[in-house]
């Protein structure tokens, strides 16, 4: 899971294109690019949003998931004492709010990891991913044979 905290988008992208098989020329004809691009493509740390839908579509993987599930456990939402229903005048912003964390099943596992290893305790897991203390306790509950 450390490639969530230290996301170099490049190599994941090689990693997922190596494993499908899609070979070199698919890809440079789908990116309209010479083979030395495509390879400098995966020596990049970054790239625009553009670009990464373009591999998501190709590869089939939501690469944008990475960087959301990097915020889930990096930087989780404050809360701003709103209630949930607020409705979209009372909202200082256009954009959609999201009611709940995007937790996967990788992500409930490697949480849930920490706390049994000793690395975190369930406090920290509350305080630092604030993720709700029922919810810890669910978890723990769901997955005790998977870690």
């Amino acid at each position: 899971m450390d490639y969530l905290k230290n996301i170099h988008i490049g190599e994941l992208i090689e990693i997922k294109w190596k494993s499908t098989g899609i070979s070199i020329e698919r890809t440079c004809n789908f990116f309209k690019a010479t083979e030395s691009e495509i390879q400098k493509v995966f020596k990049q740390n970054t790239m625009n949003s553009e670009c990464l839908l373009k591999w998501s579509k190709l590869l089939e993987y939501d690469f944008f998931r990475l960087y959301s599930q990097h915020l889930v456990l990096y930087s989780p939402p404050t809360y701003s004492g709103r209630d949930i229903g607020e409705t979209k005048k009372e909202n200082s912003s256009d954009l959609p709010v999201f009611r709940k964390n995007l937790y996967t099943q990788e992500i409930i596992l490697f949480i849930l990891d920490q706390v049994r290893t000793g690395e975190k305790t369930k406090k920290q897991i509350m305080d630092e991913y604030r993720v709700p203390k029922t919810t810890l306790y669910k978890w723990l509950e769901k997955y005790k044979e998977k870690v």
